[in-house]
């Protein structure tokens, strides 16, 4: 094997190790990235929906519930949840992927009743009542999607409604009816606020910055590599090389070679100075010893 390729293995070796070492840092760095990214989203959105109740509950509502024509009519306006579905909803029609959504394990409208994983971190709220947030991913049709959660807790308020039913507004009995959304219990967590971004294309994003960065690094050192190959041939090979075919000339009895020229005063130059003096030598003592 010669050396320019044995230096190339080496070589090769060394790079394919780094790159691997690289590729799992970096893959790992662009997909944890990622999905930050999505998740301040949710954050955004999750806020942006908490700010839309305050708003209903702070400004709307008693508008609403001191208007005389108003006191015993039931108005989904004056709801908190009401406004932020409604916002979010008009906001689906051009992002259909992003969703939102109070779920409730009992709720007056059967539109917003959990399903089956919305019920699961409504239990893993009830079972942590400490918990605050919950953040998890889940596979949908269009890919996969993160989810952020926060509990919706019963204040005093809500019971006015959800209490018992002849305790609730005549009109939400007859829009509604009086099987559903009854019974809450004061401080008990009945939902959650749950927030969905789709992750499929931050995901798609990193894939191709990785796969970019990766070319671009086995590029680099393809380059790297071929500019080292052509310094060693020129500077190292090749002039030894010439001083082995001089060498096997003068060992078939060639006697009369030309003395290879030094050039600089590396160490290649000093070598081939040195082998012209021992080609003299040598030269010298094969006549004399003919």
């Amino acid at each position: 094997m010669k050396l320019l390729l044995k230096f190339n293995l080496i070589v090769v070796a060394i790079v394919a190790i780094g790159l691997a070492i690289v590729s799992c840092v970096a893959h790992s760095f662009l997909v944890d990235n990622a999905r930050a990214q999505v998740l301040q989203q949710a954050e955004l959105m999750i806020q942006s929906a908490s700010s839309t109740r305050d708003y209903t509950t702070e400004e709307l509502t008693p508008i609403i519930v001191t208007a005389p024509a108003m006191r015993h009519t039931f108005l989904p306006q004056a709801i908190p949840f009401y406004g932020a579905t409604v916002t979010f909803a008009r906001l689906r029609q051009k992002f259909p992927d992003y969703m939102y959504k109070e779920a409730t394990l009992n709720p007056t409208n059967l539109q917003d009743r959990a399903v089956d994983w919305e019920a699961d971190v409504i239990d893993a709220f009830r079972n942590k009542p400490d918990v605050k947030e919950f953040v998890g991913e889940r596979e949908t049709a269009t890919g996969p999607s993160l989810y952020l959660a926060h509990p919706i807790k019963t204040e005093a308020s809500c019971l006015e409604c959800h209490s018992l039913p002849s305790a609730a507004p005549k009109t939400m009995i007859q829009k509604y009816g009086s099987t559903n959304g009854f019974g809450w219990k004061l401080n008990e967590i009945v939902g959650a606020q749950i927030v969905s971004v789709p992750m499929a294309l931050p995901i798609q994003i990193a894939s191709r910055a990785f796969k970019t960065l990766i070319w671009s690094l086995a590029t680099t050192f393809a380059a790297i590599l071929l500019a080292i190959d052509l310094v060693l041939y020129f500077l190292i090979i090749l002039p030894l090389r010439k001083l082995s075919a001089v060498a096997d000339r003068v060992s078939l009895g060639q006697l009369d070679q030309a003395e290879l020229a030094v050039r600089g005063k590396d160490e290649m130059a000093q070598l081939t100075a040195s082998f012209n003096r021992l080609v003299v030598t040598v030269v010298k003592a094969l006549r004399m010893l003919g």
